[in-house]
C-alpha cells in the first residue's frame, strides 16, 4: 500500500492539473470574451479573439466624418455695411463684450475682431452653426443668430477701427516672407497681408499670442478643419512647434 499512495496520489495531482488547465482555457478564452461579443458569435470565434488572432473592429468606424465647411460667403459680405446694419449688430455685440471686449479688442486671449474683415466673421460664424467649427462658448450663441445679424454683427466688428502695428516683413520670420518652398509653404503674408490677401483669409496681425498657437495646432492635429479646401491644415502640418511660436510671436508683436 506505502507503493501505492504515492502513484494513485501523482495520478490524482495530474487529473486535477489537467481540469484545472481545462477551466481557465475555457474562462479565459471563451466565457469572458462571449461577454464581450455578440450572443450569436460561435466559441471558435470567441475563442480566437481571446488569442488576438481576429481583429476587433475599428472604434473609428462607427465616429461620424467631421463636418466640413461649406459656407458660400455673400458678395456682399465685401462692402462695407450700411449704418442700420452696422447700428444693429452694435446692439447685437453686447453679448460679446465678455471675451471679445466692449471695442472688439480682447483682454481674455479670444480672438480680436475690430477691424476683422466682414466675410471673415460671417463665415466663422455660420461655421460654428453648423458644426464645422466647434466652441462650446461660440457654438451656442452662433445657434441663436439668425443669416440677418450674422450680417450685422460681421459688418459692425469691419468698422470698428483696428490698432495694430505696421508689418515689417524685413523683421518677419522665414515663413511669413518667403515660406518654404521644399515642404510646399506658402509665405503666410501672401494670404494673410492686408493688401492682397486671399478671400476669407483673416488679419492674424495684433491677435493673442496664444490663441495663434493655439489655432496652428488645431490645424496641424485637424482638431480645427473649417480652412477652405485644407490650405491651414496643408500648412500646419508641416510646421514645427518652434515655427508655431515664431509665427505667432511675430504677429502677436504687431498690436501696439
Amino acid at each position: 500500500m506505502s507503493q501505492e499512495s504515492p502513484s494513485r496520489f501523482s495520478r490524482t495531482v495530474l487529473v486535477t492539473g489537467a481540469l484545472l488547465t481545462v477551466f481557465a482555457f475555457l474562462v479565459g478564452f471563451y466565457v469572458l470574451p462571449r461577454a464581450q461579443t455578440n450572443v450569436l458569435e460561435g466559441i471558435w470565434q470567441g475563442i480566437c479573439r481571446a488569442a488576438g488572432l481576429v481583429r476587433a473592429r475599428s472604434p473609428s468606424t462607427d465616429v461620424a466624418s467631421p463636418e466640413l465647411s461649406t459656407v458660400v460667403v455673400p458678395s456682399s459680405m465685401r462692402d462695407s455695411g450700411s449704418p442700420e446694419q452696422i447700428g444693429r449688430g452694435a446692439t447685437l455685440a453686447l453679448r460679446c463684450t465678455m471675451c471679445h471686449g466692449a471695442s472688439g479688442l480682447s483682454e481674455a486671449d479670444s480672438p480680436n475682431l475690430a477691424g476683422q474683415y466682414a466675410d471673415v466673421i460671417y463665415k466663422q460664424l455660420i461655421d460654428y452653426r453648423r458644426g464645422a467649427r466647434v466652441n462650446v462658448v461660440m457654438t451656442s450663441l452662433s445657434k441663436t443668430l439668425a443669416d440677418k445679424q450674422v450680417t450685422e454683427l460681421a459688418h459692425y466688428y469691419a468698422y470698428l477701427p483696428k490698432p495694430g502695428g505696421r508689418a515689417i516683413l524685413d523683421d518677419a520670420p522665414a515663413l511669413v516672407r518667403v515660406g518654404d518652398p521644399l515642404r510646399n509653404i506658402a509665405p503666410c503674408a501672401s494670404c494673410h497681408g492686408s493688401s492682397d490677401r486671399t478671400a476669407n483669409a483673416p488679419r492674424i496681425d495684433g491677435e493673442p499670442k496664444s490663441y495663434l498657437e493655439r489655432q496652428l495646432i488645431e490645424f496641424r492635429s485637424d482638431t480645427r478643419h473649417n480652412d477652405v479646401n485644407g490650405s491651414m491644415r496643408n500648412v500646419a502640418h508641416q510646421m514645427t512647434s518652434t515655427e508655431i511660436a515664431e509665427v505667432s510671436r511675430y504677429y502677436a508683436a504687431l498690436r501696439p
